[in-house]
């Protein structure tokens, strides 16, 4: 099943045509996007999702997002979604034709989760670390580069996930040229020590993470200590635990990294996804 809404809120087609030729986020990947969480019809951290997608609006120098507009074209959407459960919601947001008037391509998208997907959250996935070919330190001398921007330009993310798929992995996890580690192509990278989690922060060219934020309200209200702070690749060798988080996986476990098997975590990652989970009930 799929539901699909343009911005003004009318249900359209979602197997119909929808963008011109020259749209420019189909031409160039110019436009922004963010995928929310829809369980049993209430969307996830839906205000983080259009905060980010604003922030990355700004950065593509897109006019200011209509965030009423959104909101209401979400609603939209998780209304004449008629299947129990979760859903993936997609809110799509172009440059529009290059040869418009300047009216963006605007939509929503429901989507339902991958079965994949919904087994790695139970087994966890195996993982290889992968260069991404920047340095931090070059995050605020080039701004025009858009690093932390969720833009519609990601070739290189799905470039990534194809090549570790081709060997035997089920997830990337990106590493800066300084050894530092920076995030999944489509997630955020939470590390475990103790009573301890950390992940890395924004201003090295990361999303911030609405899952993991959540994840980190919830375990701070439990007593555990959380820290925004750079993350050495070495770090990761032996950790207690290593997950990935994003909308769609949740809190997801690696259980091998590089072709070698991490310590055990499912303990502890039954612990946090009932810690991300208590956000919501």
């Amino acid at each position: 099943m799929r539901v699909l809404a343009m911005l003004d809120g009318t249900l359209a087609d979602a197997d119909g045509p929808l963008v011109r030729a020259d749209d420019l986020g189909l031409l160039r990947g110019d436009g922004v996007f963010e995928t929310v969480l829809v369980v049993d019809g209430r969307p996830r951290e839906l205000g983080s999702h259009l905060d980010r997608m604003a922030r990355s609006a700004a950065m593509l120098d897109l006019p200011p997002l209509d965030r009423a507009a959104w909101e209401r074209v979400t609603r939209v959407v998780i209304d004449a979604w008629n299947s129990p459960g979760e859903m993936a919601l997609k809110l799509v947001h172009t440059r529009g034709p290059e040869f418009g008037d300047g009216t963006p391509t605007a939509y929503a998208l429901g989507l339902p989760i991958g079965a994949k997907t919904l087994v790695n959250r139970v087994e966890g996935v195996t993982a290889l670390s992968l260069d991404r070919g920047f340095d931090p330190a070059i995050v605020e001398r080039a701004p025009w580069l858009l690093l932390g921007a969720k833009t519609l330009s990601y070739a290189v993310n799905m470039a990534a996930m194809r090549y570790v798929e081709a060997h035997g992995a089920d997830e990337a996890i990106f590493v800066a040229a300084d050894g530092s580690v920076l995030e999944g192509p489509t997630s955020t990278v939470v590390l475990v020590e103790g009573t301890t989690m950390r992940t890395t922060p924004p201003t090295s060219g990361v999303l911030p993470g609405t899952t993991q934020g959540a994840l980190f309200r919830a375990a701070e209200q439990a007593g555990w200590t959380t820290k925004v702070e750079p993350i050495g690749r070495d770090d990761l060798d032996g950790a207690e635990g290593l997950f990935l988080a994003s909308s769609v996986r949740k809190i997801t476990r690696v259980r091998v990294l590089d072709g070698v098997t991490m310590p055990d975590s499912a303990a502890l990652h039954r612990e946090l996804s009932a810690l991300y989970e208590s956000e919501y009930a």
